[in-house]
């Protein structure tokens, strides 16, 4: 079993619990609709390599944005993640399109973001790395403490999804801080960091299959790690000689993969081969293999 079965099993019971009709976030619950079923995709191999994709692809174009500079860049930074919350919340299901847009948009501003509080306010990596943590942490606990589950299955309203959306931003923070603090500060290079990563993510899915790691935990541990490991190879094909990388440049980078996630998605929203079952379909087929 995977970190995708591992989730969806540890989750049906917390799915079941009931949702109140009422379960708007204040100020989003009265410009957009209230969805009619989840709002994200169904974990499956294709949604990893994607994910992936989206996170070297944000990387390498939050970089080439700053060289724009703070007000080029930063304000472009904000109009995308302004785009595709947009987007993301007009929507009353899950759509790969509208999804994945602000997936990239968060891997985008959270790159810009992070870097900014190192190489502006000058907090060095292992504080950013700690800051983020604990920011996720945060949201883990306000977002459990409020719904009483963490599970991507649950996520049908838009209390839910806001939750949803802001610890995908801790994440991608706390992953582009943790890959530069590999890279820069343990002077590993990227191209050691991103395979130190690719040996990291497929520890929760062997704590699941060997020790029982519960099957939410395992998946978010894997969630996190897609962005240093994305992140890095990013880095080592874009940046110069002399930091560890192949000097492809940042923005041929960003351009090839924001062209394969389109491919992809694209495939995605044509052949819906992760969208999520309803509730009452997944438990019914849970309970025949029992």
């Amino acid at each position: 079993m995977g970190p995708a079965d591992d989730h969806r099993s540890s989750s049906q019971t917390l799915d079941r619990q009931p949702v109140a009709a009422d379960d708007q976030v204040p100020l989003i619950g009265r410009f957009f609709p209230a969805p009619l079923a989840a709002k994200v995709p169904e974990v499956i191999l294709l949604f990893w390599v994607v994910k992936i994709l989206t996170t070297a692809g944000g990387e390498a174009t939050s970089d080439y944005l700053k060289t724009y500079g703070n007000i080029g860049g930063g304000g472009t930074e904000i109009l995308v993640i302004v785009v595709g919350l947009l987007l993301q919340f007009s929507t009353r299901r899950y759509r790969a399109f509208a999804y994945w847009s602000l997936a990239y948009a968060i891997a985008i501003t959270g790159t810009g973001v992070s870097d900014f509080l190192h190489l502006d306010v000058h907090i060095p990596y292992a504080g950013t790395t700690l800051l983020w943590a604990l920011i996720l942490a945060a949201v883990f606990w306000l977002w459990q403490r409020s719904e009483g589950t963490l599970s991507i299955h649950s996520i049908t309203t838009q209390r839910r999804e806001a939750f949803y959306w802001a610890t995908v931003f801790a994440t991608f923070a706390l992953g582009t801080a943790l890959g530069d603090f590999t890279a820069t500060s343990l002077n590993l290079g990227y191209l050691d960091s991103g395979i130190l990563f690719a040996v990291v993510i497929l520890i929760p899915a062997l704590a699941r299959w060997q020790f029982g790691l519960n099957g939410i935990a395992a998946f978010w541990m894997s969630y996190i790690v897609t962005r240093p490991l994305g992140a890095s190879f990013a880095d080592y094909i874009s940046k110069p000689h002399n930091i560890s990388g192949i000097n492809f440049g940042d923005g041929p980078t960003a351009i090839v993969f924001a062209v394969a996630v389109f491919v992809l998605v694209s495939y995605l929203a044509i052949a819906k081969p992760d969208i999520q079952e309803p509730l009452g379909a997944r438990a019914g087929l849970k309970r025949r293999e029992l």
